[in-house]
């Protein structure tokens, strides 16, 4: 019971706000806290218990959140110390917690947890990731405002800190706490993050800005006391008008950030305070009145027209809705005078509207931001049951990965230990051989998550290999892997012309090597002769086999044989086509091959897929005819260099018909009716056939999907693809080869 004695002035808060349940609950959590952390205590020696009462406490008397969100907060430290001082506890004591006090805490608290034991060593250069992998780390949005209260707590308790541990807690409070509580528009919070902060990196520019503060605001207070005389005294006579006048004063590091980046001092410094005139009318009269006092104001004092911002008329896209106008005051100084109503205020106040918007601060990574924006948005809407009126989570494509150093490596989602490797440096990426995730030792294709720890195991003799690319997804990665095979590949090409070179002259073969090397690479089934070098100098063929290949094809009994190969081909195909009473081809005499050949037999190649309006050539293949490719196919560059001689023009004829089969990948935002909808834009509003159709759902709140369709022509693809681009939710749609 000492704790429920101890903590008397937080109990009562909570008895005066909410139900009796919510008491109750924590009572029960004080006791159950105050149990287990009974033998741990903070730098100054008073119980631990003290900073989660006074985190909880903020949480709920300044952040407004509820039942959950405080009994959380009270034992968000049991659960931390479990897991990093006695993990062997940790299942009783989720259990325990889940039996008390419910699944909703168990899962802030485990949110909590896992943010807190994050090792991190943060640079400038790193902040913007951390912020995002706050976000992203976050199942339930209340983690992250019970973080900020967290952070709060102990800036206010700094001095009871080690020195080193100030310095670092107060730089991450500036750089990275204290932009998130800006972006949520809990402008109270980061503001007091900020000066705490600023108190303990800049202790002498903190002093004096206080002290020059304490010395001029008995001179503020006399100057804007006589500057709304005159404005009072007219306001007085509009019939009808309530209304109350309130100042702000900029913060300490609002002043020194101003003081310091433009390069003034103390006094050069003119809005180091603001004036609201604070409206309370019906809505119906909000923009008569604002304009009315805005009048009143101009008759008093001279205005700035350049300084004149009308959010009344026209709000900001965030819902902000004021009259800024800035007069002078004479002897040069000026002052700016904020106009709105009570409904206003409040908006802008209480965080829809909020201040980094308003001020059009750096947005960040666009996933974060939606996401934070939502929630300070549900924020304003209720804050005791934000869970049931948020998203859990941000969708977002990103993972975040620590090395033991604490250092954030941000990834793509499904990354591997090895693109996390390449990450790090090429060469540690080359001789991976796998890697300690979490202390737990795991393979090179292991899938990397959220928060997850990784040292990398490496070999001096371990190097690339042509199976790494099927796992990998970084670009980093494949393109470091790529580029020592291709390395590989033409020293291994080297070595093998240089032995082909002299068995050539051993067998007394007089034919150019590149001539042999082309057969070679046509009868091994190889696209370049680089390749059949490097089989040769890897020995994944013996120059036996190659001696009776070549003499096969010197003495023309290779292509004798392969004549008759040809000819039986051929009589086969005569027997088919008198068989069936239809066409070979749905296409024939779509094309035209040569001006001069007309019918020739031809087909379109399955690995570009080409159809009417391409850009297209022919290919002569041995045995299949002529194969028509798109210019842009993957294999037209290394046909038309290999295989120069066998690449003849193409073109559609103009009066082509048919039906050609395509392919278009989609992806997008995973809603219900998205796939519907594609669907009807293929066969309601484009009249197309669908021949296949496969759509899936990523995890990530993302789908991705192939449709094949029948068209007439490429025309008729772009205009299938514009029409699924207008499709709210979809983010891409482009065509595939096959």
């Amino acid at each position: 019971m000492d704790a429920l004695t101890r903590y008397t002035s937080f109990r009562d808060f909570i008895a005066r706000t909410f139900s009796e349940a919510t008491q109750q609950a924590v009572d029960k959590a004080l006791v159950f806290a105050a149990e287990k952390m009974e033998q741990y205590s903070r730098y100054n020696g008073r119980p631990l218990l003290d900073h989660d009462v006074a985190v909880a406490e903020i949480v709920a008397r300044e952040i407004g959140l509820g039942r959950n969100s405080t009994v959380a907060a009270i034992l968000h430290d049991v659960m931390r110390i479990a897991v990093k001082e006695q993990p062997e506890t940790v299942d009783e004591l989720t259990q325990q917690v889940r039996w008390h006090f419910g699944e909703p805490v168990l899962g802030i608290i485990v949110g909590l947890c896992k943010i807190s034991n994050i090792k991190l060593k943060v640079s400038k250069e790193q902040a913007d990731d951390f912020r995002d992998m706050i976000v992203s780390y976050s199942e339930d949005p209340r983690v992250i405002l019970i973080k900020l209260a967290d952070r709060l707590e102990v800036m206010r308790e700094l001095q009871i800190f080690p020195p080193e541990k100030r310095r670092k807690k107060s730089w991450e409070s500036m750089n990275l706490y204290a932009p998130i509580a800006h972006k949520l528009g809990l402008y109270a919070l980061k503001s007091e993050l900020e000066d705490l902060a600023l108190k303990w990196l800049e202790n002498k520019d903190y002093e004096y800005i206080c002290r020059r503060l304490e010395e001029t605001e008995s001179e503020r207070q006399t100057f804007i006391a006589r500057f709304l005389v005159p404005i009072e005294e007219k306001l007085k006579t509009v019939a009808g008008l309530n209304y109350h006048i309130k100042s702000r004063t900029k913060s300490v590091y609002s002043i020194w950030n101003k003081m310091r980046k433009q390069n003034v001092p103390f006094e050069g410094v003119y809005d180091i305070f603001a004036l609201r005139v604070i409206i309370d009318c019906p809505r119906e009269l909000e923009k008569q009145l604002c304009w009315t006092v805005y009048s009143v104001v101009s008759d008093c004092y001279t205005p700035n027209p350049k300084r004149m911002r009308d959010w009344v008329t026209i709000p900001k896209k965030n819902g902000y809705e004021s009259l800024h106008t800035t007069v002078s005051a004479g002897g040069g100084r000026w002052v700016e005078i904020q106009i709105r109503t009570e409904r206003m205020d409040a908006v802008a106040e209480r965080g829809i509207a909020a201040h980094w918007r308003y001020k059009g601060v750096n947005q960040g990574a666009q996933t974060s931001e939606q996401w934070l924006s939502r929630l300070r948005e549900a924020l304003e809407e209720t804050t005791h049951s934000l869970s049931q009126r948020f998203d859990a989570k941000p969708s977002t494509s990103e993972i975040f990965v620590f090395t033991p150093n604490g250092d954030i490596r941000k990834l793509p989602e499904g990354a591997t230990v090895l693109d996390f490797a390449f990450d790090i440096h090429t060469n540690l990426g080359a001789t991976c051989t796998g890697a300690k995730v979490n202390n737990r030792a795991v393979p090179i294709r292991e899938v990397l998550n959220n928060g997850d720890i990784v040292e990398v195991m490496t070999q001096k003799n371990q190097t690339p290999k042509s199976d790494w690319l099927t796992f990998c997804v970084t670009s980093k990665a494949r393109g470091r892997i790529k580029s020592w095979l291709r390395n590989e590949q033409m020293k291994h090409a080297r070595i093998g012309r240089e032995e082909l070179e002299r068995k050539l002259k051993n067998w007394k073969i007089t034919v150019p090597i590149d001539e042999a090397v082309a057969y070679l690479g046509k009868v091994l089934k190889v696209r370049t002769g680089r390749e059949v070098y490097s089989m040769i100098a890897l020995q994944k063929i013996d120059f036996l086999s190659i001696k009776e290949i070549l003499q096969q094809w010197l003495s023309g009994e290779a292509e004798e044989q392969r004549r008759v190969a040809a000819a039986e081909a051929e009589r086969k195909k005569e027997e088919s086509k008198a068989a069936e009473s239809t066409p070979v081809s749905h296409h024939a005499d779509a094309l035209v091959i040569d001006e001069k050949i007309n019918n020739i037999e031809y087909k379109l190649a399955k690995c570009c897929n080409p159809i009417k309006g391409d850009d297209i050539f022919g290919f002569v293949t041995i045995s299949s005819g002529i194969t028509i490719h798109r210019s842009d196919c993957p294999n037209a560059a290394r046909l038309k260099e290999n295989y120069p001689y066998r690449v003849m023009e193409a073109r559609w004829r103009g009066n082509a018909d048919g039906a050609f089969r395509s392919t278009i990948a989609v992806t997008g935002a995973d809603m219900p009716g998205l796939a519907n909808q594609i669907t009807e834009i293929v066969t309601r509003e484009m009249k197309l056939n669908i021949r296949g159709l496969n759509f899936s759902s990523r995890g990530d709140g993302t789908m991705y999907g192939t449709i094949s369709v029948e068209v007439p022509s490429a025309a008729v693809v772009d205009m299938l693809i514009h029409a699924i681009m207008r499709i709210r939710g979809v983010q891409r749609a482009y065509r595939v080869n096959n």
